[in-house]
């Protein structure tokens, strides 16, 4: 496959580096209509390693009643043997429960997911926002005491498909929350994907405000709306330096239906080669992995990169 490059032009405005969270496995697999097999998932983790990619998010410890697409965890991480372990490959876990089955797998690092909305937290986690993180306190302090390394989700931070904007102040208080339970990190969802510019600015600037820097947030923007680059790039003017991506821009929300697919880490990466940002990931190696998934899931990629680079 010959390779298109983007015309490099150094953008001063942006970090000189950023870490891209690969969320493919967990957040993108996770709303296939079918389960694809662990071997396969396994698989995927292993290309996305090769194109560079030093924090994957492997799987997830959520009830297979509810997710019974990552049923399969404790299987796809002894598929991976060293290569699914160590601070850099997060799991999702929602309670002591899931902890505990992530912790016999030999997980280096944990993340969390509340919601800065009410009715997301109802239907996401069956509990009111105050429940759900007196659920999370002790799973964030057990994880610490075992030396884990632990993020925290909030979703629904720039809208609701349930409740319609979602005030700042609201948004930051969780936030809040989540770290002062002891967080190493924050990332901001966009869950349906209706942020924008200015709207990035602002939390950013609030959440500044209550001592939670750009230094200890990422982002995750879907694309509903077509926004996800453009609010990346805010964000990374803003001073923040790790946002999450998927691979071929797999993913959505299986509670948020008007949830579309994540930013596509080979869009992030070109836009940022062009800004000569360093990421340390591969580009021809992503794309043969986003083309290889594609066809173990039948169906083109979406990512446009993927789909110019390719022809496909």
């Amino acid at each position: 496959m010959s390779r298109a490059l983007p015309q490099v032009e150094p953008d001063p405005s942006l970090p000189r580096r950023v870490t891209v969270y690969e969320v493919g496995p967990r957040d993108g697999l996770q709303n296939e209509s079918g389960v694809v097999p662990a071997a396969v998932k396994a698989e995927f983790v292993r290309r996305l390693l090769a194109a560079g990619l030093e924090t994957v998010e492997t799987t997830s410890f959520v009830d297979p009643r509810w997710v019974p697409q990552l049923a399969d965890a404790e299987e796809v991480l002894a598929l991976l043997g060293d290569a699914g372990r160590g601070p850099r490959r997060p799991v999702l876990v929602p309670n002591l429960r899931g902890l505990d089955r992530a912790l016999a797998a030999g997980v280096g690092a944990v993340a969390i997911f509340g919601s800065a909305t009410e009715t997301f937290a109802r239907r996401n986690l069956n509990r009111s926002v105050e429940e759900s993180v007196g659920m999370f306190a002790p799973v964030v302090e057990r994880a610490r005491a075992e030396g884990l390394w632990v993020r925290g989700y909030v979703s629904m931070c720039f809208g609701d498909p349930w409740e319609g904007p979602v005030p700042v102040a609201q948004v930051v208080d969780v936030c809040r929350r989540l770290m002062d339970l002891g967080c190493d990190q924050l990332s901001l969802g966009d869950t349906i994907g209706v942020g924008t510019v200015g709207h990035v600015h602002r939390l950013l600037e609030a959440l500044a405000a209550a001592g939670i820097g750009p230094e200890q947030v990422g982002v995750h923007f879907h694309d509903t709306y077509g926004q996800a680059l453009a609010n990346t790039l805010a964000a990374l003017r803003d001073g923040v330096s790790v946002v999450d991506a998927s691979t071929g821009g797999l993913g959505g929300c299986p509670f948020a239906k008007s949830a579309t697919g994540n930013l596509a880490t080979e869009d992030l990466v070109w836009a940022l080669d062009g800004a000569g940002v360093e990421t340390g990931l591969d580009l021809d190696a992503l794309v043969a992995t986003s083309s290889w998934m594609a066809e173990q899931l039948g169906r083109p990629s979406p990512s446009r990169v993927v789909t110019a680079l390719t022809g496909g």
